[in-house]
């Protein structure tokens, strides 16, 4: 066993360092300039692009990004290959891959007037480029959807009171945006006022906790809102009733959320959230070097709605191997799922479409993209870090994927007891700030994939067009898309696929800052994206052949799919790995291919959204 404090210590030696060194050198090698005019600016509309305040931006920016996937992926690559691999790989793949792939790709866009990556690789290799990335995008956002809106059920149906809190702190919400921008309130009071209120939030969830639909072991003081039933529900077989619920309670919120203003809902959650992430955070951490150095008296685990039930922790110790083995039976070899699974904690391209998306279209001064854009992924990490600490102390958490998923709250909640919580009321907290990330990346999702499409019909030319690109019709397609994908009913399908999509889009992405680079100047060096590029390659095109084309279809010809729609979803999740797979063929076929060109001179195109454009 091992003391988890060195977990977090060493994370926070590599981030450190990162920051210091290596982000500097970045900022300085892409000549962020603070005089110069940024989109937010250029093109204010009260809309989409708003100058925002660097600690709004970072929350928003930060809260996005780190969603419940820097928690679900490294406890799930945790409870599979065991914590070491976990963690060596966020602490020094996140500095040198992931951290450089936001900071680059947020850059870039800023240079190129909030532009997303798409748009982006458009001016290099030509239309069809652009497209075959924006679809590529799409089919992400689709499957971020699917995956999140399952975790983000998972958690309310074991956790009712966080459901509770998660519905006060939306509300608070939507009341902070119009305090804020519609009666120009002053914004530290408001802030400290609503921060108190989302706290607030924790004690209203504890004192009347929810659920949809009736089941057992749910805390006998729940308000079940519609008693029993719900057994129609697709996932109700797989799960229960109550997770099923929730599951298309979350997807019917993305919809909502991602077609209002970014000024009632986006921007003041994200900021709502990022305190959440912050104290959850920054308490975990503290929490584990405190308990190992001054002590730490031991509590108690028992929340039966989670399956847990009088697990004692007496130490801040590791609980789980340190390894287990090259090959798990649910995801398979750990070379390439390790760094799949673990995806938004190290490198993750949802990244770039928040970047590219919504970041740089708010950004106030270029040199406010070193703090936002590599620091804020640095923030990620170690999130992903306190992920893998929480679920090591509970001993049995990782008997299976979903368990594991669980586990994070009731984990996070012993480490918080070191300071004199009770383990419920910090399980609880531990739970909305998982929920609260999640709900953030789901809408934000949603929106991205909105402006997706929008660039790939560009100005609509026909009825059919404007359908196409109406903000209702699009995020109902990306609604119900997703919600089919959830279909399947199990973790270990879901989430390799999201995890290989994933980190093939920031494969891409970096593609899309190497093209740049090469073709802003011919002195600027292509290292620091090209190595991660060809790694990320390898790993993602892998992953998603073994998914489409052994995995899914093995599981399908020998029945054990369970049941006619799981089927349906397994077939077109292979489908959807195989075509992205052809599209990643194409795209580094076209982006080579300019690449060469740039570096010989040849054709060379007048557009580089370098600083003597301007």
């Amino acid at each position: 066993m091992v003391q988890v404090m060195w977990m977090a210590v060493a994370a926070l030696v590599t981030f450190t360092a990162g920051y210091l060194g290596y982000s500097k050198y970045l900022a300085r090698f892409v000549e962020l300039d603070e005089e110069r005019e940024t989109p937010a600016h250029k093109y204010d509309d009260g809309q989409e692009y708003v100058p925002s305040k660097k600690p709004v931006l970072l929350g928003h920016h930060y809260s996005s990004i780190a969603g419940g996937a820097p928690i679900a992926g490294p406890i799930t690559a945790a409870a599979a290959f065991g914590w070491l691999p976990a963690v060596i790989w966020v602490a020094v793949g996140n500095p040198l891959f992931g951290a450089v792939h936001d900071f680059m790709s947020l850059s870039s866009s800023v240079r190129h007037d909030g532009k997303s990556i798409g748009y982006i690789i458009g001016q290099y290799v030509g239309e069809s480029g652009k497209n075959m990335l924006l679809w590529f995008a799409y089919l992400t956002i689709i499957l971020v959807i699917a995956a999140f809106a399952y975790l983000i059920g998972l958690v309310f149906d074991a956790f009712p009171w966080t459901a509770t809190a998660s519905i006060v702190y939306i509300a608070l919400a939507v009341v902070f945006g119009v305090y804020l921008y519609q009666l120009d309130l002053p914004f530290l009071p408001g802030a400290v006022a609503f921060v108190a209120m989302v706290f607030g939030g924790v004690w209203v969830g504890l004192e009347y906790p929810i659920a949809l639909f009736a089941r057992s072991n749910l805390p006998a003081d729940t308000i079940v809102l519609f008693g029993q039933g719900g057994g129609w529900l697709p996932l109700a077989e797989a799960a229960n009733p109550n997770m099923a619920g929730w599951v298309l309670v979350t997807v019917l919120y993305a919809f909502g959320a991602s077609v209002l203003p970014v000024w009632v809902l986006l921007q003041p959650r994200d900021f709502l959230t990022s305190s959440l992430l912050y104290t959850g955070v920054g308490g975990m951490i503290l929490a584990a070097i405190v308990g190992t150095l001054v002590g730490f008296s031991g509590t108690t685990v028992n929340v039966p709605s989670a399956g847990i039930e009088g697990v004692q922790v007496t130490s801040l110790t590791t609980q789980i191997p340190a390894y287990t083995g090259f090959v798990h039976s649910e995801l398979g070899p750990l070379f390439p799922f390790l760094f799949v699974t673990i995806a938004c904690g190290t490198i993750s391209g949802f990244h770039s479409l928040v970047s590219s998306g919504t970041t740089a279209k708010q950004l106030n001064r270029e040199t406010d993209a070193r703090l936002i854009g590599y620091g804020g992924m640095l923030g990620e990490g170690l999130l992903a870090v306190t992920a893998i600490i929480a679920v090591s102390i509970i001993a049995g958490g990782t008997d299976s994927l979903s368990s594991a998923l669980v586990t994070f709250p009731a984990g996070g909640g012993a480490l918080l007891s070191v300071f004199g919580l009770g383990i419920t009321a910090a399980a609880t907290f531990i739970g909305l700030v998982f929920v609260s990330f999640l709900l953030t990346s789901t809408d934000t999702a949603m929106r991205l994939g909105r402006y997706m499409m929008e660039e790939i019909v560009g100005t609509p030319e026909s009825s059919t067009q404007e359908t196409v690109t109406n903000r209702y019709v699009n995020a109902g397609v990306l609604s119900l898309a997703g919600y089919l994908l959830v279909a399947s009913g199990t973790w270990s399908n879901i989430w390799p696929l999201f995890g290989g999509a994933n980190q093939s889009l920031a494969a891409l992405a970096l593609l899309v800052a190497t093209i740049w680079l090469a073709n802003w100047d011919d002195s600027k060096q292509l290292v620091s994206t090209g190595v991660p590029l060809v790694f990320m390659l390898g790993v993602t095109v892998i992953a998603l052949l073994w998914i489409g084309l052994y995995r899914n279809p093995t599981t399908v010809m020998a029945g054990d799919a369970g049941g006619t729609f799981a089927t349906i979803s397994l077939v077109l999740q292979s489908v959807i790995a195989l075509v992205l797979v052809g599209l990643i063929v194409q795209l580094v076929r076209l982006g080579i291919g300019n690449i060469r060109q740039a570096r010989q001179g040849l054709d060379r195109e007048a557009v580089t959204g370098g600083p003597s454009d301007d």
